[in-house]
């Protein structure tokens, strides 16, 4: 049975997931109406939890979705099988599982990148709360829910920007070659060897 072709939307959409730490549905919805270029904000009139939701997002992330032409529908992702309507996410999480079988990615799923952003933020440095709000979590505590009002914003925009600088150094960062790594097993073996003769 022959492989089906990559669609470029749907990878671009798990960046977004990866980079931001967004809900499946969310990212996979986007319209060019929800996106302020020039505040680099996604504005979410309705979610999940019936809260309206805006983030900024990090620079690299900014910059993936400035260079993806929504279609003549206004989607950042749309359908394979329609251009008029997004992705929906149950084929964003059946296109990963495509990804897994194919061995492109290890055994993980779209909740896992979520998952993996609120615990990658947290080594950067934003605090659970910040976190919690970016990703549109329901806070339980009275305050939070009967009386603040407030949008953290310019919270939110720190927190994006400290996320960025995390982020900018992880891509950064130079991965081991092929060579390199089996230089390391061999001198690893190497020592066991050792170890065990002595």
């Amino acid at each position: 049975m022959p492989r089906r072709p990559v669609h470029p939307p749907y990878t671009r959409a798990v960046r977004i997931l990866m980079l931001t730490g967004q809900r499946v549905e969310e990212i996979a919805r986007l319209h060019i109406d929800q996106w302020d270029a020039k505040e680099r904000i996604i504005d979410w009139s309705t979610t999940k939890n019936g809260k309206p939701h805006a983030i900024p997002v990090p620079e690299v992330a900014a910059e993936l979705i400035e260079s993806i032409k929504p279609n003549a529908y206004g989607w950042f992702f749309p359908s394979a099988t329609g251009p008029t309507k997004p992705v929906s996410h149950g084929t964003l999480y059946s296109f990963m599982w495509r990804q897994r079988e194919r061995e492109v990615i290890p055994v993980v799923t779209n909740r896992d990148l979520r998952r993996t952003w609120k615990t990658l933020a947290g080594k950067a440095g934003l605090s659970k709360e910040i976190r919690d709000r970016l990703q549109n979590h329901t806070l339980q505590d009275v305050s939070s829910k009967s009386y603040d009002r407030w949008n953290y914003m310019p919270e939110k925009r720190a927190a994006m920007k400290k996320w960025n600088v995390f982020l900018r150094a992880l891509l950064n960062k130079k991965r081991p070659s092929a060579a390199e790594k089996r230089t390391r097993v061999a001198n690893s073996d190497a020592a066991e060897t050792t170890q065990r003769a002595a």
